[in-house]
């Protein structure tokens, strides 16, 4: 049976991960937790007065906060928990009202690297912000509305030969049926957001999975829900970044940095690979009135945990594993090395991560890929090459991810944000 504390973070967790379908409501969502928990909102428009406390700003469907501590000065180092918004799946194309044969369906592209066959019959919601007429911005999150239906096994005997969906005829989800010309997939957002259909001039809309998480197996060992990569890392640290607002220690400012588009590349003003990060810390740094040497020594000083779920063995196909380094799920998130620096630690990150576990008393993984089997990146690498701060990076080991629903272990993202709040008090 799980810790108490592992069972309650996770009942969270499930709860963070059904309040935000979408990166703009993981934003939303984040943002009302640190309003509850006494931070202070900052608008990018308006000229910003820092002293001791916690702060956050909102950029689209990114969120980065902080919590300033009294004693900072210019050359005060930060401690960033780097981590993104976004998952894999389907985003809402213009004209999105299609169908054929009597059936409505929506057109959809593919948004980042999803395991396709693993959206195939469920239940789907979709999710974003509308932006109106007015250039109000709404948010939406429709009920269970949208299913992409597989082909039957009795219209395509060789199915289980090898199943091959077209990303552009075969992912078409239905959501209705009768008269096309009665079908209006906006009207349905519109609907859902409590606005007029007729006023919506843009949007950004994807679809999610509607199943709530789930803990299962013997001893209730096991999680399953829809992106865990990457709200695992999100709400771990949010709920460090809060721990430590209340009771702050340290010589650091700690920092939650929540990117969206890391599916994507990063390539965006709200990405990793954006100017949001490097912004902020410059007005930061212009509230201490702080020159280059100043800036240059707290960087020098800073440190980013770019927390990022990785992969645990799998028991069904471990040859596509590193032979001598196996994560398991419930044995602590992972710390992941790359010689080519697709992951962004070094040995002098790898022994400060070690030393941050034993003092949070929790236990660490290796992770390496197998070099016939070249791994995925994260905002680490991206984060160490524009900012110019050492950066570690870390997750927590999942099964199926990029599936519509992932799968952890129970006590692994407890562990994560308790080396994470032990990180932000360094």
């Amino acid at each position: 049976m799980a810790h108490a504390a592992a069972m309650a973070h996770i009942a969270d967790l499930a709860e963070y991960v059904a309040t935000s379908p979408s990166s703009y409501h993981a934003a939303a969502t984040a943002a009302r937790r640190l309003d509850a928990a006494g931070f202070t909102a900052l608008d990018e428009t308006q000229g910003w007065e820092l002293g001791a406390g916690g702060y956050y700003v909102v950029r689209d469907g990114a969120v980065i906060a902080w919590v300033q501590p009294e004693a900072a000065t210019a050359t005060t180092g930060f401690h960033i928990l780097g981590a993104h918004t976004d998952s894999p799946g389907f985003k809402l194309k213009p004209k999105p009202t299609t169908g054929s044969n009597g059936w409505w369906q929506a057109g959809v592209e593919v948004y980042g690297g999803p395991l396709l066959n693993s959206w195939l019959d469920r239940e789907l919601v979709l999710a974003g912000r509308l932006v109106l007429r007015d250039g109000s911005v709404h948010l939406a999150h429709t009920e269970p509305l949208l299913r992409i239906p597989q082909l039957a096994i009795h219209l395509d005997r060789q199915v289980n030969e090898g199943l091959k969906l077209d990303k552009q005829t075969h992912t078409n989800p239905v959501f209705g049926a009768g008269d096309l010309a009665e079908a209006d997939i906006l009207g349905e957002l519109a609907a859902a957001a409590g606005v007029q259909a007729e006023q919506i001039a843009g949007y950004d809309v994807l679809t999610a999975a509607a199943q709530r998480g789930e803990v299962f197996g013997h001893g209730k060992d096991f999680f399953a829900s829809g992106r865990l990569d990457n709200l695992s890392s999100v709400h771990a640290g949010l709920i460090a970044l809060i721990e430590h607002f209340r009771k702050p220690s340290g010589n650091h400012i700690a920092m939650l940095a929540a990117f969206d588009h890391e599916e994507l590349g990063s390539a965006s003003r709200s990405g990793a690979a954006g100017p949001f990060l490097e912004e902020l810390i410059s007005r930061i740094q212009a509230s201490f009135q702080a020159g280059a040497e100043h800036t240059a020594r707290a960087l020098a000083n800073s440190v980013c945990l770019s927390a990022d779920a990785g992969h645990a063995v799998h028991p069904n196909y471990p040859e596509r594993h590193d032979p001598a380094n196996r994560p398991q799920l419930n044995a602590g998130p992972l710390l992941k090395i790359n010689a080519n620096q697709r992951y962004a630690t070094d040995a002098v990150g790898a022994a400060a991560f070690a030393g941050w576990c034993q003092a949070a008393q929790v236990p660490y993984q290796e992770f390496v890929s197998n070099n016939q089997v070249p791994c995925g990146s994260t905002i680490g690498p991206l984060t160490a090459t524009r900012i110019g701060i050492r950066t570690i990076d870390v997750g927590i080991p999942l099964l199926s991810m990029h599936s519509a629903r992932e799968m952890c272990g129970v006590d692994d993202p407890w562990y994560l944000s308790r080396v994470s709040k032990e990180f932000f008090a360094a």
